[in-house]
Formats: structure tokens, sequence, C-alpha cells
């Protein structure tokens, strides 16, 4: 007898119906095809244990078992509870009529109990859009797949309650979520807050533009100046997700089962800090089946590189193009898939290899020879492409001891917010365009014309710098920001000038 039952495959952040097709003849032998890998064609055991652990049993005869589409490679242990319900409605020990209405998935131990499982909320998303009644998975992953509005999501925790359910009409517990309600009561505040920062008050107005324009930034300075103190408390003064990129971020999370929220969906935007030892594949995504990277998972959210110098060259350069792109594409000989990763680079980096300045009075101060080989080791290109360079000076002993507060991050966010919305209205036009980072040349000269004054002083800065054309949109993009916080239409020649000083790498004797 021929059953169909049917499960997902996730490849990229996108999911794909798989149709499982369980046929039952005369003779003896199990036969599992269509391109499945070695965890899939070891379900069978996981799956004789857990029918009989629970009354069941794997009939003893020919099985032959499809997962179409036959071309397309499956991969994970998510189709255990797929395969046994096939098999189990294929001979006939089970009544299974409206089996075909529901999309089953769900990994299985030897006891017949279920495991989680990852790539949930494309899933749900692809069942919704097919039509199906409902979608049965494991219960620590209901409330994720609940998150898809017009879709019955029943998580089961045995696969005796799924047998129950087709045979015996025993109903299911169903999960139900109201998503945009659990988004509003999950919208936290950071735990770091700005008021803890003592002083650096100039690197906290480059956090504000930064924050206010979706720009990158680096911070250079020695050890102990705050740096990573700092670049922790960026997300406070972020403004809060939109439900729709806190779908988009959940979404990427869930292909790599990173989802431990208990409402399911990711509320907060994320926050990235890889080791330097990092591989280029671990970075942009990648391997024999792919999964996104560090730059996709901070997708809408920050990704913090501290000590730059220290990432392998081969690692940074590979960000070239997704900085630009605000996309990774990774190709292979049979697929290509892209991963969103519309980020924000936060680096932070010594200005020499022993971590001081050219300063005399301390006893590891490196010369301006080696200061500059230590800068060599990131690349000019790359260095482009970062808004904002900004230096870090350690805290002077009278600030660290003051009692008095600084400005509290939901003040700056207020600001940032303001800011937001004036971009947000300017590009209201555009679905890919949201704030000022992410201007191309075209839109800077529409959206960032200067008055004779301010051109005059861009040429000069230009001629005296030296600064490459990409430098030049870089200056005119955070302009355009600090007349957004400062609510002008224009930007005026003072915006200019404090861009400018934004530009520290390109700045000639700036190591002393």
């Amino acid at each position: 007898m021929l059953k169909k039952v049917f499960g997902s495959a996730v490849f990229g952040i996108e999911a794909t119906t798989i149709t499982v097709e369980v046929n039952i003849a005369k003779g003896i032998g199990y036969h599992l095809v269509g391109l499945p890998d070695n965890a899939i064609r070891e379900s069978n055991y996981r799956i004789a244990s857990a029918l009989q652990n629970n009354g069941y049993k794997i009939p003893g005869k020919k099985i032959t078992i499809n997962m179409a589409p036959a071309d397309l490679r499956k991969e994970g242990s998510a189709y255990d509870l797929t395969l046994a319900l096939g098999i189990l409605s294929a001979s006939n020990q089970i009544q299974s009529e409206n089996i075909e209405e529901y999309l089953i998935m769900g990994e299985l131990s030897l006891d017949g109990s279920l495991q989680p499982i990852s790539g949930v909320l494309p899933i749900a998303i692809k069942a919704r859009e097919e039509g199906f009644k409902g979608f049965i998975l494991p219960k620590q992953n209901a409330k994720e797949a609940a998150v898809v509005n017009n879709l019955e999501v029943y998580g089961v925790e045995n696969i005796k309650q799924v047998i129950n359910f087709f045979d015996k009409g025993e109903p299911l517990e169903q999960t139900i979520i109201d998503t945009r309600e659990e988004f509003l009561k999950n919208l936290a505040f950071p735990e770091f807050d700005f008021s803890d920062v003592k002083g650096q008050e100039s690197i906290k107005r480059c956090m504000e533009i930064a924050a206010a324009g979706g720009h990158n930034i680096i911070l250079i300075g020695p050890p102990g100046s705050g740096k990573t103190m700092l670049a922790k408390r960026l997300p406070s003064i972020l403004p809060p997700l939109t439900l729709h990129e806190a779908l988009e971020t959940t979404k990427i999370h869930s292909v790599v089962g990173n989802i431990k929220d208990k409402s399911g969906l990711i509320a907060e935007r994320p926050f990235r800090n890889p080791h330097h030892t990092i591989s280029d594949v671990a970075l942009v995504g990648g391997g024999s089946y792919p999964q996104p990277g560090e730059i996709s998972l901070a997708h809408n959210g920050v990704l913090f590189l501290d000590e730059l110098p220290e990432f392998k060259r081969s690692v940074l350069e590979v960000m070239r193009q997704p900085l630009e792109d605000r996309e990774v594409t990774i190709s292979r000989a049979r697929f290509t898939i892209t991963y969103p990763s519309s980020f924000m680079l936060v680096a932070s980096m010594n200005p020499s290899p022993s971590g001081f300045f050219n300063d005399p009075n301390s006893p590891m101060a490196s010369s301006p020879m080696e200061m500059q080989r230590y800068m060599g080791k990131i690349s000019g290109p790359l260095l482009d492409r970062i808004d904002i360079h900004i230096e870090v000076t350690p805290v002077p002993f009278e600030k660290l001891s003051e009692e008095r507060k600084g400005e509290e991050s939901s003040v700056i966010r207020a600001r940032v917010i303001n800011a937001r919305s004036i971009q947000t209205k300017r590009f209201q036009a555009s679905e890919i365009l949201h704030y000022n980072a992410q201007m191309n040349t075209k839109q800077i000269r529409k959206y960032c014309k200067l008055d004779q004054e301010a051109l005059n002083l861009l040429k000069n800065a230009m001629e005296r710098l030296n600064l490459s054309a990409r430098a030049y949109d870089r200056i005119l993009k955070v302009a355009r920001t600090i007349a957004d916080l400062d609510t002008q239409p224009n930007i005026l020649p003072n915006h200019i000038a404090e861009a400018i000083q934004y530009r520290s790498l390109d700045r000639e004797g700036w190591l002393g």
C-alpha cells in the first residue's frame, strides 16, 4: 500500500516541502531513496526502537521510501517522525485518512519521545503558504512555530500522542500565540546602559551618530580605555526591532537552532562577538551543507570584532562584499544560497602591538613604524567601508571617581529613534532603503546636497587628507545623519566639519 506524508527541508532561510512516499509490498527489505544523508539513513534504527517501545513495529515486508523531490539533498534527523507515521499508515497499523493535511516533523528518541529540531519558523511559514491545516512537531519548538498565524500548531512530547491523534481521534493541545502581543511584551530594555560609562562624551556622541544612521564604526585606543564597554552598550541605544525585523531575525536564528526565547520570537537586536580565531566560513557562512555565519546571525543587529588586526586577513577580506551589498551569497556546484547580512559593524583595536600610543612615558610604547606595520594588517578597502573612525583615550581619574552618572541610554535612544523616523520618511518610496548608511551613490547625490561653504570645506579636506571617493561618500552620509540628529533639512558646514573629524585613520600623522 502507498501512503504520502509531508515534511520539509530548509535551504538558506527558505523551506521546501518534502513528500515522503512510503510503499509496502510483498518481500523483505528497507529501501530509503531521495538523496538522504547519513542521519536519515540511520533513522530506521531509531524508528524501530521507538515503535517497539510503544506497542507497534516495522512490518517484515519490502518497504520503499522515496523523499521527493528526489534530486534535492535532505539532511538531519528531523524526518524520524515523518517516516515513522508513513510506515504505520502504509502498513495499516493506524487509521490516517487526514494525515496529508498536516506537515509532520520531529526527531525520535528510542523510547518514542521527541527531540527539538531546527529551522521551525521557515517551515511553518511554508506550511501556511502551501495550505496545510496544521503542523505537528516537538513541544519544545511549538511556540516558535505558533508565531505564524492561520496555521494550527501542535506540540507533542511522544510519538504515541501523534498515533492516537490520527488513529483514535484523541485531540492534541494546540499552541496559540498572539504574535504582536508576545513581541511587545518581550521588548525588554538591554542589560547594559550608557549611564555606566564615565567620561568619554565624544565617543558616546560617535556611538549616537552611528546608531542613528546605521553606520559602521571603529574604535582605536589603548587597553583599558573602554572600547569593549562602549561597544556592548550600543544595542541599548538602537531603535527597538519592528515586528517584521523580529520575524526576519528569528528566521535566521531558527535555521541554526539558536532560539532559546520562551516566546519563540527574538525581540532584541542581536549582538554577536566572535573570537579573533574564527574562520572565514564561520564568519560569512558556508560549509558542505551551508549554514548562516556570524554576519547573518548579526542581521538587524551589531557585529562586534574586538582586536580587529588579530583576525586573519583572509577572514576580514571576505566581509568586504557583504558590507556593501548587505547580503552574502554562497555558491556550490548544485545550488546557490543567499543570506541577509544587514548589520552594524563595530570594530575595536589597539594602535600598536603593545597596545599603547607613541607615549614616551610608557615603558611599552611602540615606535611609529611598529604602529604603522600593525595598522597595515587591515586593508584600505575594508577601512574605507567603515564610516566612522574614532580615537578612544583613557579616562582620567577625576572622571572615574565622579559620582554623577552619565546620560542614560533611554534618553540617547529617543534622539536616535527621532533621527531614524526622519530617514524612514525620506526613504518611504524604497522597500530596501531604511537609513542613511544604506544609501548608494545616486541617493547620496539626491539627499546630501551641500551649499558652497560646505562644499569648499569638504574639498579642502579631500585634498589635504588624500581621501578616496568612497571616503567622500562616507563623509556625506555621516554628515546627513548628524543633520538628522539636529533635525536640520540641509547639511550645514558644521555637520561636514564634524563628519570629517570621524575619519581618524585617513589623517596623516594621527599616530603621533
